[in-house]
């Protein structure tokens, strides 16, 4: 190890900074020349490699990510920061932070892509990444990993308030792109579990209509929903993205910029934590919730109440004392329009929803396939 490594890795021993850390693809040197050093045990509190695909589904807790791309690496950070925050004790003191990367580096057959490495940390504060693509057959494998440690190395150290950083052995043409993403007070006591909601835009005032999804994107059939329910109900409508999913990682703050930048400034956005409708109906009591018949389909699923069915018998009812109501949208779900009518549903959900005639609307349009589609 060189002696600058050796004097940064022991700055980085020498903060009170607690991380996680999740490599997969490449960067598990850096793993080894962190926890090699004296006083690995102050800063590491677990070191994580799901390599093969289930692996790393097991680690996102739900799909296996998109692949070698920063949005990968930064919901692997996100995993990271939460287990960091679960193992760290004196947060206030000893604040938590969780370093990944991914990488797509020579191995023994030809690859398609290209050579490339992403890194990502989150921490209470920020959300960061750096991305770099390597020119293919230039470097050995050895050579490519040495590079992608000593830029997770220069992660850990920042995360860890270090202000050196290692110098990268970048050929002509290479360069590392870094974006980061500050989260304000609020958003952070959200992320810590401190708060339930935070209202971004609007009077801040629940209202009595709550639209809840992901959003991602925002698209025409959500903006008529919208509107129709506003008619239908006579009452502004509140969105609510709620940055907690059963199978997947919390947003990270890129992903909450995101989505909040695509409604207008005047319009209602709850911010919550709340990842079921049991959840939402403690924290909208009374409200009408906004749905297609695709989620609405889902509230009585099993898998969702870890196949329990007083579980799920006791979660609607809950629902129904707190009454809430769903206005439902119909939707074409792949194998024709399906409607309200078209579900079976246990009867203490059905009683409590009303649906939107098809003639009054009807959007084939689906998030899930606008990102699927060419840009």
């Amino acid at each position: 190890m060189s002696s600058s490594k050796e004097r940064l890795i022991e700055q980085i021993h020498a903060s009170p900074q607690k991380i996680v850390l999740t490599v997969s693809g490449g960067g598990s040197r850096a793993i080894a020349e962190l926890l090699a050093a004296p006083g690995a045990s102050r800063t590491v509190l677990e070191a994580i490699v799901p390599y093969c695909r289930q692996a790393m589904a097991g680690w996102l807790g739900g799909g296996a990510g998109q692949g070698c791309c920063s949005h990968t690496a930064r919901a692997m950070a996100m995993v990271a920061f939460r287990r960091a925050c679960k193992y760290n004790e004196d947060e206030t003191e000893h604040p938590s932070a969780g370093v990944a990367c991914t990488a797509a580096l020579t191995t023994d057959r030809p690859k398609r892509g290209p050579h490339r490495a992403h890194v990502a940390m989150q921490t209470v504060q920020q959300t960061v990444t750096w991305s770099v693509e390597l020119k293919k057959g230039r470097r050995s494998r050895v050579e490519e990993e040495q590079l992608v440690a000593r830029l997770l190395i220069n992660a850990v150290a920042e995360a860890c308030g270090v202000d050196n950083h290692l110098e990268l052995p970048l050929l002509e043409g290479e360069h590392v792109d870094k974006s980061s993403a500050t989260a304000p007070k609020p958003w952070q006591d959200l992320l810590l579990k401190r708060v339930e909601s935070v209202c971004c835009g609007g009077s801040g005032k629940p209202t009595g209509a709550i639209f809840p999804g992901a959003f991602n994107p925002l698209h025409v059939g959500h903006r008529r929903m919208t509107e129709i329910a506003e008619e239908v109900l006579g009452v502004p409508v509140a969105m609510e993205l709620s940055i907690e999913n059963v199978d997947k990682p919390p947003l990270d703050y890129f992903e909450i910029e995101q989505r909040l930048e695509q409604f207008d400034p005047n319009q209602a956005v709850w911010l919550t934590r709340t990842a079921t409708f049991e959840e939402k109906s403690r924290l909208f009591p009374e409200a009408t919730f906004i749905v297609g018949v695709d989620t609405l389909r889902r509230i009585a699923q099993m898998q969702y109440y870890g196949n329990d069915p007083a579980a799920c018998t006791a979660a609607l009812d809950r629902i129904v004392s707190r009454r809430c109501r769903f206005l439902v949208f119909g939707r074409d779900l792949g194998a024709g329009f399906v409607r309200l009518g078209d579900l079976d549903l246990p009867e203490p959900l059905r009683s409590i929803c009303r649906e939107v005639p098809a003639e009054q609307f009807r959007e084939d349009v689906s998030s899930t396939e606008i990102r699927r589609s060419p840009m």
